[in-house]
């Protein structure tokens, strides 16, 4: 075998540490960047908070409304204010003509632009998350306003309102020490998934007494629970909830009619749940010796109940969404446009540490190296949280343009859009688009939603046109809405109303958007 040198010349793109970093800045969501920010303050000396920030943060004021100035003599200084960095119409937005390959291309090619004097008037404070949900202002003043997390943990605990309910019940002390640890076995929705041997068994280990002892004392405890407020508590499975919150509704001045209701809900409950699940009248008749007027009218009483005792105790932190961008509408009439802004609220202020940096400058001595390092990195980080967020203005901006309908009207009025429409537009690759476009949200005159939701595939109409899948579901929501109680729409007529409207849709496609709507089947639809 023969050796030999051979010269060979060839081209690849190179992902740098910064590259890399603006790549997972762009996907973080708020919140993630938040956090993202936080440790980079703690871990680079270089890199502060603006004075307007920093007040912010110790006094938990709203965001400055007087616009900061941007100082070029200060290294990497990112202190943008709320109008300089949010302030775009949708009808001068930039596009790019360079031609890229990948998303290390976009970024590295594309340089922010953070010019504009306009004021932000308005930054909606939309708890409610989803399409749906109307967008809000906050009128609470500052001495007012609560901290939303901590008003989401600060409900009391199941646990809690049940062990005070305890202490007016007059029980030995082994009888309490029961009742404290069924208590304290309940999961979130209020139900005692394991069996009293096994729980007792658990405790006692091989000690038969014991054992036989401890089974004794939780099945007085568990009388004693199930007895507690709120009905349903300490059942072992949804019967037997059901069965619990029947037997409280009892009372004396109930008529004989409403106990023989309430008889015939009993004994449904004790029969499979699937045939409650189904409505099968017939069959529940048959199993409970009873007519099928009667079962309808146990069936409205069930539906009633509440399956699960817990819900309200349960400590869920509430999903607050921010969004990252704002939609407002400018005139009226035929004149009217819509402003796509940046939320002031979401944009970290910061600079480069001044002092530090002068000092370096001065000191060539030993570290000099790795503190010039760490410099470049605070500058880096700055540089790559401004690209992050003019990606993300000019990918509105597109969005905004392409369905200004949807502002106008609303959700039928959605036009279809794919990734790969807003990429070529903006000369971005679609993985840069996929990135901006998750968990990143726009507070919109129809409510907050996230940016993946302007996106949707196209189904074709007898036109020859395209309708957005977005519309189409939104269709369907509207037709389920106002059909009758009594003879809910199938699939099959859904996909004929659609038909009627020119766009063809199958009645599979037709099942599966209404799945993803949270829909229930015809079946289960109908009014009892």
């Amino acid at each position: 075998m023969k050796q030999g040198l051979s010269l060979r010349v060839s081209q690849h793109l190179a992902l740098t540490p910064q590259l890399q970093q603006s790549i997972r800045l762009l996907q973080l969501s708020t919140l993630e960047l938040s956090q993202e920010v936080e440790q980079m303050l703690d871990e680079n000396p270089f890199l502060e908070r603006t004075a307007e920030e920093a007040a912010r943060e110790e006094f938990g004021l709203d965001a400055v409304d007087t616009p900061v100035p941007r100082d070029e003599a200060a290294e990497g200084e990112f202190a943008a204010a709320p109008a300089a960095a949010s302030t775009a119409a949708t009808e001068t937005a930039s596009a790019t003509t360079a031609e890229t390959d990948g998303p290390a291309a976009d970024i590295a090619e594309h340089e922010p632009d953070w010019e504009g004097d306009g004021t932000v008037d308005m930054a909606p404070d939309d708890s409610e998350w989803g399409g749906d949900a109307p967008a809000r202002q906050n009128n609470l003043g500052d001495d007012e306003r609560a901290d939303a997390t901590e008003l989401a943990r600060s409900q009391e605990s199941l646990q809690s309102f049940l062990h005070r309910q305890a202490l007016s019940l007059r029980l030995n002390e082994n009888d309490s020490a029961a009742l404290r640890f069924l208590i304290e076995s309940l999961n979130d929705d209020g139900y005692l998934e394991d069996s009293l041997p096994a729980l007792a068994s658990g405790l006692a280990g091989d000690d038969n007494d014991q054992f036989d002892e401890l089974v004794h004392h939780f099945q007085v405890a568990l009388g004693l629970l199930q007895s507690l407020e709120p009905a349903g508590v300490g059942a072992r499975d949804l019967g037997e909830c059901l069965s619990i919150q029947l037997r409280q509704m009892a009372s004396e001045d109930e008529t004989e009619e409403q106990a023989l209701v309430r008889k015939t809900a009993l004994a449904i409950c004790k029969q499979p749940l699937e045939l409650l699940a189904r409505r099968d009248f017939k069959r529940l008749a048959t199993l409970t010796r009873s007519s099928e007027e009667l079962v309808r009218a146990a069936l409205q009483v069930i539906a009633r109940l509440e399956p699960k005792p817990g819900r309200r105790f349960v400590d869920v932190e509430r999903n607050i969404v921010i969004p990252d961008v704002i939609v407002t509408k400018v005139g009226r009439g035929t004149n009217a446009k819509f402003r796509v802004m940046l939320n002031p609220e979401v944009m970290p202020r910061l600079r480069v540490h001044d002092i530090y940096a002068s000092a370096l400058k001065s000191h060539k001595g030993e570290g000099s190296q790795a503190l010039s390092q760490r410099l470049q990195e605070a500058r880096w980080f700055i540089k790559n949280i401004q690209q992050r967020f003019d990606t993300i203005l000019r990918v509105s901006n597109a969005i905004v343009e392409r369905q200004k309908s949807f502002f106008v009207h609303g959700e039928l009025a959605m036009r279809p859009l794919v990734l790969r429409e807003i990429a070529d537009e903006l000369g971005l690759h679609e993985s840069t688009i996929s990135r901006v476009t998750t968990a990143k949200y726009m507070a919109t005159p129809f409510g907050t939603v996230e940016l993946k939701y302007f996106f949707g595939s196209a189904l074709g109409t007898e036109t020859g046109g395209n309708a957005s899948s977005t519309a189409v579901r939104a269709l369907i929501k509207q037709f389920v809405s106002s059909e009758s109680v009594k003879k809910p729409l199938s699939d099959s007529q859904i996909s004929e109303m659609l038909k009627e409207q020119g766009i063809e849709c199958a009645r599979r496609t037709v099942a599966k958007y209404r799945e993803a709507l949270r829909i229930a089947p015809a079946n289960l639809r109908k009014a009892l």
